[in-house]
């Protein structure tokens, strides 16, 4: 066992039992294995992008995928969901799309001589928002609501969404024309941003192999359902997080707003904001769940690390020296892992 894990363990607060804690877990997470097995059964390689999938199924925090065309980002999202017994919806996005079309609409009724409500493709469980940068603010907007109060609102009524709700989003880095940015607010409500980079030699040969003889094309049966979902979130949340590892990730955050009083100086030119505290948020949020994924019942420092440059990146805005000299969201990260204590 590793010093962390044992400075963790004897610095626990009274009253937990981590020992049934870590059993329950290992128990509850047993689904994990097999989403991972169903889903290996279409998707080669990409074990990176599918752990920072569930990291947002567990947490209940919306991934973007930002990744060249044809590195299976719409196919592991769709395998994944498959996996799950549980209803999903994809929305392509472009440029002539409608805030009704994501969210739905009012339409009148002859026969009652009323109005009624048609409801849109975001009333499902897993949303496959493709090409997300390709619509225009407004209807990336209507995704806001749903996003962070899981309910749409149509006319005068306000419609609960059903959970597991999940957003999925993919955009493509380098084409610029005939694309929009997207919306601070709206890039803060993804917990994770997640970049995919390219197979390997191997995977790239399994892929040709898998996609030429069919195998890709097989249906992936449903191996979990969505109360399994639900039963492990409210797991995640019981994961142990020692208050030294709440003050790590709160310096962390605060490192990327003041960075001069962590022994940065040199990255406060380079940096236009900082972290809001949605960082702080997901980033405890996602170590919870990461541990969770590990078959641990608490977080120690390698979680917060490993899966800081994904919650972290989006919430940090660069200023033009940044730019101009090359440096991105993720040196600056990099940066201050390394000058913050680590408990």
């Amino acid at each position: 066992m590793t010093d962390q894990k044992i400075e963790i363990l004897n610095n626990m607060q009274a009253g937990i039992d981590i020992e049934a804690l870590n059993q329950q877990i290992y128990q509850d997470s047993a689904f994990i294995d097999e989403l991972k097995a169903s889903t290996s059964q279409i998707i080669v390689g990409q074990e990176y992008m599918l752990e920072r999938l569930l990291l947002g199924l567990l947490a209940s925090g919306h991934v973007l995928l930002e990744g060249l065309p044809g590195l299976a980002k719409t196919l592991s999202i769709k395998t994944l969901s498959s996996a799950i017994d549980a209803h999903f919806s994809r929305i392509q996005f472009t440029p002539d799309l409608l805030p009704a079309d994501v969210i739905g609409t009012m339409i009148f009724n002859p026969g009652t001589n009323d109005f009624s409500v048609r409801k849109g493709p975001i009333f499902a469980n897993f949303i496959l928002a493709d090409e997300i940068n390709r619509a225009p603010a407004k209807v990336q907007s209507a995704l806001l609501e749903a996003m962070q109060e899981r309910q749409v609102t149509i006319g005068k009524e306000s419609h609960k969404l059903q959970e597991p709700f999940l957003v999925l989003a993919t955009q493509n880095p380098i084409e610029q024309e005939g694309t929009y940015p997207l919306p601070e607010a709206q890039v803060d409500r993804f917990m994770l941003k997640v970049k995919i980079g390219y197979p390997n030699k191997d995977e790239e040969r399994q892929i040709i192999h898998k996609t030429i003889s069919g195998e890709t094309k097989q249906e992936v049966k449903p191996v979990v359902k969505p109360a399994s979902i639900l039963k492990a979130r409210e797991l995640v949340k019981k994961v142990y997080m020692d208050d030294k590892i709440t003050n790590y990730i709160l310096d962390i955050v605060f490192a990327t707003r003041n960075p001069e009083e962590y022994g940065c100086t040199e990255l406060k030119p380079l940096i236009n904001y900082g972290g809001s505290p949605r960082a702080s948020i997901n980033l405890a949020l996602a170590s919870k769940a990461y541990a969770f994924i590990n078959r641990r019942g608490y977080v120690i420092p390698d979680d917060v690390r490993n899966i800081c440059e994904d919650v972290m990146r989006h919430r940090i805005g660069i200023t033009y020296e940044a730019e101009a000299e090359n440096i991105s969201q993720e040196d600056i990260i990099s940066r201050i892992i390394s000058k913050v204590e680590v408990p």
